[in-house]
């Protein structure tokens, strides 16, 4: 297996002024599909590889409704680029993404009868898809603008990011079957600029003021052509499924976002997650002590929250979720899920699940009884 700290972020040493809490964030969903493709296209090892380095495993969260530092992104493209020895993997990517797999913010901007409506739905409700980021839609004459701004920019890998944001956007205009005249990247020219014009099947400028889709104005008006009813969905349901992570403005909020993330995938580490906001681990703690609470704490009370949202939404047994969540056995699950919650496993699950008892919910002696 492949050593995390060749590709890990360096940490740095940040004075006691440093805003931690300004952590630019997006969500997991932007990486929706990666990591098969680099399965298929690359291997197994080179993606445990570009894990590693982000001490993360994207395939696991992909579809959660969750956030991640932007710096994870752009380490992971970064990662897979060295390791696979391909600097402009992320163009053989473009023909595979889809706005459709990011997720609530996605199916609500996609619910709108014209691409210019979905553009400014977009627009308004940016903060649930990212911190950071920013969409512009600007018309002169009888071209318009799409234009996405990210706050990776600047960060090492953020090539994969700019060429993977041309991608949605180009496949929200196919959406609408508008076509672009051109895409404008906000990076300097490459060495291979044709690559990039093949990849996108439109020419392409270099060196703008951010990643645009160019195109006739009077195709704001396209509509979708629909096969089947596109589902209802408002701001306030994008609410309750998914924060708006620009009010995420302390570092503890940004830290449990994290830790969420890692709770998610199955692997929680205090090293994890001070690589994802490039400070180191000592950092981290300092940090969390000032806003009174420390990493333990936190891992522990979303630990909980998942697995009570496990027991009473799953029938999956009360071993399995301690495997699931990380516990070493399932006595140490039991000792801190009663700790948390009064309760043994079976208890609450007895007490608020609706699903039936299954033969297979296996007790280990002493672990899981009142």
């Amino acid at each position: 297996m492949l050593p995390a700290t060749h590709f890990a972020p360096t940490p740095c040493k940040l004075s006691s002024g440093t805003g931690l809490g300004a952590t630019s964030l997006i969500t997991v969903t932007a990486l929706s599909g990666v990591s098969a493709f680099v399965r298929d296209r690359f291997g197994e090892r080179l993606l445990r590889g570009a894990n590693e380095a982000v001490l993360l495993d994207i395939e696991a969260i992909e579809d959660q409704d969750s956030f991640i530092p932007h710096l994870t992104v752009t380490t992971f493209g970064a990662a897979v680029a060295r390791l696979s020895g391909d600097p402009d993997f992320a163009l053989l990517l473009v023909p595979h993404l889809t706005m459709a797999s990011k997720g609530c913010w996605a199916t609500y901007m996609l619910a709108a009868p014209t691409l210019g409506q979905a553009v400014e739905r977009a627009i308004r409700t940016i903060g649930f898809h990212s911190k950071g980021d920013t969409m512009s839609l600007a018309v002169s004459g009888r071209e318009a603008r799409i234009s996405y701004a990210s706050a990776a920019k600047g960060q090492d890998g953020y090539l994969h990011v700019a060429i993977g944001t041309a991608g949605i956007l180009r496949n929200l205009c196919e959406h609408f079957l508008a076509t672009p005249l051109r895409i404008e990247f906000d990076v300097a020219r490459p060495q291979r600029p044709d690559a990039f014009e093949e990849a996108f099947g439109c020419p392409v400028v270099f060196d703008a003021k951010t990643v645009s889709v160019c195109l006739e104005a009077e195709q704001l008006s396209k509509r979708m052509v629909r096969t089947r009813r596109v589902p209802d969905i408002t701001v306030a349901d994008m609410a309750r499924a998914r924060v708006e992570c620009r009010t995420l403005n302390r570092f503890r909020d940004i830290i449990l976002q994290q830790i969420w993330s890692q709770v998610l995938s199955g692997k929680v580490s205090v090293e994890g997650a001070a690589c994802s906001v490039d400070t180191s681990v000592r950092t981290l703690q300092r940090e969390l002590n000032r806003e009174g609470t420390n990493f333990r704490d936190l891992t522990n009370t979303l630990r909980i929250k998942r697995a009570a949202e496990l027991l009473r939404d799953t029938p999956i047994s009360v071993t399995e979720i301690s495997a699931i969540l990380g516990y070493s056995a399932p006595a140490h699950f039991a000792r801190a899920f009663r700790n948390g919650t009064g309760m043994s496993p079976h208890q609450f699950r007895a007490h608020h699940s609706a699903w039936p008892p299954r033969d297979q919910y296996v007790t280990t002696t002493g672990a899981e009884t009142a």
